[in-house]
């Protein structure tokens, strides 16, 4: 029990991992923890519009697993990594030996890392996906690593996804303001609630200007 407590202790880390893009001229990137969670839902949705005999449990537990080492080996982004050698593999042993869990995620680690069945391509995707929905994010505050990212990341969409509704759920996410899902909410204050202007009420308005 004691090393089950100590990896869910590790696993709390996470929160306080940032991911290396920040050290681009920004401070609000996403930390590990916030990229599992999302990776674990766009894996999930991806799966559900590909349909078939997908496993989805198996989708989430790849998704939480992995990049589950940078616990101990730390994130690196597109510049350290030309410089840095990693063994997280070691790592992901290491962290979960001898905890209840451990086998199973260590074995659908090493399924994720080789890429062969249809769950481990999904949660890949979507592992891409997140990052292109950050840097939509990013540009919305100003950061401009998506434009200087812009034909690198076209080539990941036409290259590395492996389902089609990645590529698919890829375009819409270029063409979606991240704002949207509030902005234009019907239940919202705006468009539904006690700051809505009905017809009268704009009219009005308009009297009284």
């Amino acid at each position: 029990m004691k090393r089950d407590v100590d990896f869910l202790y590790e696993l709390g880390a996470l929160r306080l991992i940032d991911r290396q893009w920040r050290r681009f001229h920004t401070q609000n990137f996403a930390n590990l923890a916030d990229h599992h969670f999302r990776v674990a839902w766009i894996a999930l949705v991806i799966a559900a519009r590909e349909g078939g005999d997908i496993d989805s449990g198996k989708i989430v537990k790849m998704a939480l697993v992995h990049d589950i080492a940078e616990s101990r080996t730390g994130d690196v982004d597109y510049l350290s990594r030309q410089y840095v050698t990693r063994d997280e593999a070691a790592a992901a042993q290491d962290m979960m030996a001898e905890t209840s869990i451990g086998q199973e995620f260590i074995a659908l680690l090493e399924e994720y890392e080789k890429r062969e069945c249809l769950e481990a391509k999904i949660v890949k995707d979507a592992d891409n996906l997140d990052v292109d929905m950050e840097l939509c994010e990013q540009a919305m505050q100003g950061n401009t690593l998506r434009k200087t990212w812009q034909n690198n990341r076209q080539l990941v969409a036409n290259t590395q996804l492996y389902t089609k509704t990645a590529r698919q759920m890829w375009d819409e996410i270029q063409t979606t303001d991240p704002d949207h899902w509030h902005a234009n909410s019907p239940k919202n204050r705006v468009n539904g609630g006690d700051w809505r202007l009905d017809k009268a009420a704009q009219e009005t308005a308009s009297q009284t200007e």
